[in-house]
């Protein structure tokens, strides 16, 4: 962009205008440094546009001053030192009323290195200012920007006149007051803000990939709650593989309080449909409703959870809902999704724009191609990492698999609705467009349950089929056996089955699927229990400990839910009696942890909350 400057076209400039009227011979002769009598040569250049000698000189000056602003080694040292020394000072907008309320408050009198202000205090910064309620603007020591111009222009070993040194010297800050330091300080910030943004979308990404590999309850039937007041809770019952079974409305809370006809329906409709999992949306009277379900009378082994509803509604009123669901309203599509996401979140949790979900920091602020592409790895990612169901995934799961994308997706899909369930990964071979390299991506990542071939069902790849059938050969057993039983799979030396395709840490990884083939590599689902005895924040009293999960974490520190409306924050210094530079190095999404209260601010609704053992 610099080297392409001066060649840029431009719009009408003082340059361009003092160039037609002929004075760029003028500021030649000046720029040289050499002219004695820059009065006395500017009276060659009056006409009828130049009326008189300081039109003259201040026109050869404005086209200097271009000069100068277009100097690429100018412009790249300035924006160096910019980014070295540069501070953002940002204030109120005069107009801001209610400033004790605002939620840039924290804002209204900011000082920060533009080279380490952390992402999140300039982005606020930004989005303050796009809200109308702060000014910034970037500082700086002035004088060292017009140094530098002065080192680069005015040779140090050059013997120079005083009339052509003075017009040199007022050129050079005029270029940089008018011309370089709107044009620098811009791309400065734009620097500092691409840094940001690739920050955000890094905390963004980390937060997204332990949502989406939170631990599933499995295959199991569930009987899910989307919890209100005024309206209900809406109810859903979903077999083992997420298929909706039954929908119903209960009025447990004010102001029906049918309490009994609720835990009458409730108790039927686990007995009904044997329901060994209860999920409850964690919304608007998700305590209540967690409270009065915990109050029935339950078959043993049955585990009540807490589920996040972030991007429920989002998913509810989408094209993939409608198309789930076409014949039943939002209400009973979130309150599947929220079944299902205790079930399976990675499995449901693809269908919504991640955007929706609620985690991140800024993610509406940030370069959002670069967002997306973060977004689509990550998901890509944690899909290939865990593995795909071949005959259950849905076209939205089986599209994030390497090699697939939606077209091939569907395909599957629809291959499997006219010819049933799929036998042999290398039946995928049949579908239209599925060609050989697409299955050489996306093979190893699908997995068939109680297949011919136990292959099937692990992440070993079918081009290794030979070598894990030529193990077995060797050993005297077969395929089954040496997948089943441990002291079979020690008397393999994997070290014989090197060659050039194949070196020791594949081979060790072949044996390791082996052992656990399919493994899932997401933790085991846990029950969450809340304090009984803090139902607001008005319960809160700083000292206590509380059990909460952590629902989001972004560079600066991380929210907890402890059960009331309010998420608290752990702040990065709060979460460790040691260093640490980013939370990620201590907390994971949706981690249970212990946290004690430090400050409970009701005016403004903040809880602040901190991990440290003192």
């Amino acid at each position: 962009e610099d080297l392409y400057l001066p060649y840029k076209p431009k719009r009408k400039t003082k340059a361009s205008i003092a160039k037609a009227r002929g004075l760029e011979p003028l500021a030649y002769k000046i720029f040289s440094l050499s002219l004695e009598n820059c009065e006395a040569e500017a009276e060659k250049y009056l006409n009828e546009d130049v009326e008189d000698v300081d039109s003259a000189l201040s026109g050869a000056r404005d086209i200097l001053a271009e000069w100068i602003s277009e100097n690429s080694n100018i412009r790249e040292r300035l924006r160096r030192e910019y980014l070295k020394k540069g501070k953002i000072v940002s204030s109120p907008q005069k107009n801001v009323k209610e400033v004790d309320e605002s939620k840039y408050k924290n804002y209204f009198n900011f000082t920060g290195d533009l080279n380490n202000i952390p992402s999140h205090r300039l982005l606020a910064i930004l989005r303050g200012f796009n809200e109308g309620e702060l000014v910034y603007n970037i500082d700086i020591d002035q004088r060292l920007p017009v140094e530098i111009i002065r080192k680069e222009i005015i040779p140090s070993d050059k013997r120079c006149s005083r009339s052509a040194l003075k017009q040199v010297e007022i050129a050079i800050e005029d270029s940089y007051k008018r011309l370089l330091a709107p044009s620098i300080e811009n791309e400065a910030l734009k620097i500092a803000k691409e840094k940001a943004d690739l920050e955000s979308v890094k905390v963004f990404g980390e937060n997204l990939s332990a949502l989406l590999l939170a631990p599933p309850v499995g295959e199991k039937r569930v009987l899910a709650i989307d919890p209100g007041f005024r309206t209900g809770c809406k109810i859903v019952c979903l077999d083992s593989q997420g298929k909706l079974l039954h929908n119903d409305t209960i009025y447990p809370h004010p102001p029906q309080n049918e309490k009994i006809a609720s835990i009458k329906k409730i108790s039927n409709l686990i007995e009904s449909y044997k329901i060994e999992v209860i999920a409850i949306g964690d919304g608007t009277a998700s305590r209540e409703t967690e409270s009065f379900i915990k109050k029935i009378a339950m078959p043993p082994g049955l585990q009540v959870y807490m589920v996040s509803e972030d991007g429920a509604s989002v998913y509810s009123a989408s094209p993939v809902a409608r198309e789930e669901f076409p014949n039943y309203d939002v209400t009973v599509r979130g309150a599947v999704s929220i079944g299902r996401r205790v079930m399976d979140p990675l499995a449901e949790l693809v269908k919504i724009d991640p955007k929706s979900l609620g985690i991140g920091q800024y993610q509406h602020d940030v370069d959002q191609t670069l967002l997306r592409e973060m977004l689509d790895n990550t998901v890509e990612s944690c899909v290939n990492s865990v593995g795909v169901n071949l005959n259950t995934a849905s076209k939205h799961l089986l599209k994030y698999v390497s090699g697939i994308g939606p077209s091939l997706a569907q395909s599957i899909v629809d291959y499997r609705s006219e010819n049933g369930p799929f036998r042999s990964r290398y039946e995928l071979k049949k579908i239209k467009r599925l060609g050989d390299k697409a299955f050489e991506q996306c093979a190893g990542f699908l997995r068939i349950t109680n297949a011919a071939n136990p292959l099937d069902n692990s992440a070993v790849h079918p081009e290794r089929y030979a070598l894990v059938e030529k193990m077995a050969k060797d050993v005297n057993c077969s395929v089954s056996d040496l997948i089943r039983e441990d002291q079979i799979r020690r008397q393999v030396n994997v070290r014989k089955y090197i060659d050039k395709e194949v070196g020791l840490p594949t081979l060790n990884d072949i044996m390791a699927e082996l052992a656990k083939p399919g493994r899932d590599p997401r933790r085991i689902a846990t029950v969450m229990e809340f304090a009984p005895d803090v139902q607001t924040i008005e319960d809160l009293r700083v000292g206590i400990i509380l059990p909460g999960i952590i629902t989001n974490i972004t560079n600066f520190g991380a929210f907890v839910d402890i059960g009331i409306k309010q998420d608290g924050l752990i702040h990065i210094s709060q979460m460790s009696d040691k260093f640490i530079s980013s939370p990620n190095e201590v907390l994971k999404l949706h981690q249970h942890v212990k946290v004690r209260v430090i400050e409970v601010d009701l005016k403004r609704g903040r809880i602040q909350l901190s991990l440290k053992s003192n």
